[in-house]
């Protein structure tokens, strides 16, 4: 295809979507492919920074050894197979019809229950409104957060939970990622059972922590992969004439864009681009304002994400240790133990850079400049059967392991000395 055509191709795409016609991906496959030598990894690398080969890595390509997830639109399946053939990749059929798994997302029967609930995904209007109610009822403990507003003028709000003054405080930010919806369904969750919980241990860390609660900090993105795009991940500022959007957890400012390694994109159209700027965009920028203005009780940051299952804690941009590796390792090895408890979701736990490179997150700005010293992602279930797309039946199991691992985690973290 010629750029003419590619441009124009684009544009028209981008003009149905803007009409607010939802985006279909009948027959889009997810396939594994295994990487096992440094030319493979190249050619993935070079598939994921052409901004034209309309392949979605939902697992991007990192080092020799860890496979990559790609999403591959029919009309590129032939290309696909002979670039596959080519370089002699090994591959698996992960997913056959993505259309599929978004058509077997939500239940087939919406309950019909009073109140919120967890057995379905919300938008971002019915989240944003029950937190307006949870607010109301239990004024005495939550209080709400403006933290400011995104690119098209959408709240980025928040609640801080209290019951004592002077308490240590837990910061959580969730749907980073727009596509990412099993975050803050888990978020929400964990903040009712702060609420109405009565299991000792859920009622010892809701009540002697303070809790900073952020269910959706890409709020445009958020509600853009619910009236158009599944899969959207990014932020929805203009980026150029035909592509929209920052990746927030490449925009961040520690070792933003450092250029050493290929731990984000300058490429407008990636779905790992950086930005302009560090900062650039509204809702990382108010987010990293409002962490430095209540920095003198915030001790331990956490960031949800999906899917592979893992636990990762500082640094990602870097292979040197952070300067508390050991307490942070032992701490996340206690959660994976957690984490496996109750239902036997295991979880890998180790440095981002182990996993892959990637600069301007924001666990290693939290850590390296805010200095709040226990810091880790969280990649949620499943590893790769879903992806993004995990089932709402899912929704409460998630989310209880990631509850019972939290209680495990502040535990360690107390027993190291951290929460004082």
């Amino acid at each position: 295809m010629g750029k003419f055509a590619l441009v124009l191709a684009l544009v028209v795409c981008i003009a149905t979507l803007s009409r607010g016609e939802k985006a279909r991906f009948d027959h889009y496959k997810v396939i594994t492919v295994a990487i096992e030598n440094e030319e493979q990894l190249q050619v993935m690398r070079d598939l994921e920074n052409t901004s034209s080969s309309s392949y979605d890595f939902w697992i991007g390509p990192t080092k020799i050894g860890r496979p990559v997830d790609i999403m591959v639109p029919p009309h590129k399946v032939s290309e696909f197979e002979e670039i596959m053939s080519t370089y002699h990749f090994k591959t698996n059929l992960k997913v056959a019809n993505v259309q599929e798994l978004i058509d077997n997302e939500q239940p087939k029967f919406r309950p019909k229950a009073d109140g919120f609930g967890w057995e379905q995904y919300h938008t971002l209007d019915e989240i944003y409104t029950w937190l307006d109610e949870q607010v109301a009822q239990y004024p005495n403990i939550l209080t709400a957060i403006d933290a400011g507003t995104s690119y098209e003028g959408r709240l980025i709000k928040g609640v801080k939970l209290s019951y004592n003054v002077g308490n240590p405080a837990i910061f959580i930010e969730s749907n980073t990622h727009a596509r990412e919806w099993i975050t803050s369904a888990t978020a929400t969750y964990v903040l009712n059972e702060f609420l109405t919980s009565s299991d000792p241990d859920i009622r010892r860390i809701a009540e002697n922590y303070d809790w900073y609660i952020f269910t959706n900090v890409n709020p445009d993105g958020f509600y853009y992969s619910h009236v158009t795009n599944r899969m959207w991940r990014k932020t929805r500022s203009n980026q150029g004439l035909i592509c929209k959007g920052v990746d927030p957890n490449r925009n961040w400012a520690h070792q933003w864009q450092d250029g050493r390694n290929p731990g984000a994109s300058n490429d407008i159209c990636s779905e790992t681009f950086a930005g302009p700027e560090p900062f650039s965009e509204p809702e990382t920028k108010q987010l990293a304002d409002f962490v430095l203005e209540h920095l003198q009780n915030i001790k331990v940051y956490l960031s949800f994400h999906s899917y592979s299952q893992l636990l990762l804690y500082p640094w990602s941009y870097t292979q040197d240790p952070a300067d508390n590796y050991d307490d942070l390792r032992q701490i996340g090895d206690v959660t994976g133990d957690r984490l496996r408890e109750l239902f036997g979701t295991v979880y890998t736990v180790q440095s981002s850079w182990d996993l892959y490179v990637s600069t301007g997150t924001s666990v290693d700005w939290a850590y390296g400049d805010a200095g709040i010293k226990i810091g880790y992602t969280y990649e949620f279930r499943d590893r790769g059967t879903y992806g993004f797309i995990l089932p709402a039946e899912q929704i409460i199991p998630n989310a209880i392991e990631v509850l019972e691992s939290m209680i495990a985690m502040l535990d360690e973290c107390e027993r190291l000395g951290y929460m004082a």
